[in-house]
């Protein structure tokens, strides 16, 4: 597996298996963030969010809908999205950083987790879960 810096990114997946992107974790700035590339566009997220989702998923004890969904859009309520948005998560909002780009936390974060051993995914065409491990 990929070291998961700049220079060696983890290779990912979305969870349909439609579209490949690269992360990795940048710890040169502060707060360190999760540098989300898909094609010419760039995402950011508080890297703090692999272990909060984690716990999150883990707290649920059961399988949890993706609702991945932009920012713009309202993410649907009890989803991965909807959580990495909410105002009760462990930073008060959302995870996503860069305005206009903050949405999808629902699509890019949980083949992470998957790729890192910390869930289990579903693969199908639409409407996937997750659940931590």
């Amino acid at each position: 597996m990929a070291a998961g810096t700049k220079d060696d990114p983890w290779a990912l997946t979305t969870a349909p298996g439609s579209s490949a992107y690269t992360m990795y974790r940048d710890d040169d700035v502060d707060p360190a963030l999760l540098v989300c590339q898909v094609g010419s566009t760039r995402l950011t997220y508080l890297a703090r969010a692999i272990d909060d989702l984690h716990a999150w998923l883990l707290a649920r004890g059961d399988w949890v809908p993706l609702g991945a969904a932009d920012e713009k859009k309202p993410a649907a309520d009890g989803t991965v999205e909807a959580w990495g948005r909410a105002e009760d998560n462990p930073v008060g909002g959302w995870y996503g950083q860069r305005n206009g780009y903050r949405g999808r936390f629902g699509m890019y974060l949980p083949p992470l987790l998957e790729a890192l051993g910390l869930a289990e995914l579903t693969h199908d065409a639409r409407t996937n879960t997750m659940r931590g491990i």
